[in-house]
């Protein structure tokens, strides 16, 4: 009878935990971009490593906008570098936001542009 319990207490417990970690590591956080005409307003991020949704919006930057993300040192021209997931679902007209997919990011150096506004690399870190 003690090792029934036992084995019911362990297997409550480790489906605990695993619920736990698992909201831990779904936490989605939303980073806000705003693009005027040919810069982001944000010249620079830090964050910490986790996942998170670029919400972007379009001030009278361009026409239409998006978001390339890439890994410093990677050459943005070539979209074989790019981390697709940033990119925003759709181009976004003036006026509108539009968000990403969500992103898992892990330490290190990144960069992010526009290739339609023209925008300078400006640089994300992730500590």
């Amino acid at each position: 009878m003690k090792n029934l319990v036992l084995g019911i207490f362990l297997v409550a417990f480790t489906f605990v935990a695993q619920a736990q970690d698992k909201m831990k590591t779904s936490t989605v956080k939303t980073v806000a971009l705003e693009q005027t005409k040919g810069e982001f307003t944000q010249k620079a991020l830090t964050l910490s490593e986790g996942t998170y949704v670029f919400n972007v919006t379009n001030t009278n930057a361009a026409p239409e906008v998006g978001l390339v993300l890439i890994q410093d040192g990677k050459d943005g021209a070539n979209p074989k570098n790019h981390i697709a997931d940033a990119y925003v679902s759709q181009m976004v007209k003036h006026g509108k936001t539009e968000s990403s997919k969500a992103v898992t990011l892990t330490k290190g150096t990144y960069k992010y542009f526009c290739p339609f506004n023209k925008t300078p690399q400006y640089t994300l870190v992730v500590e």
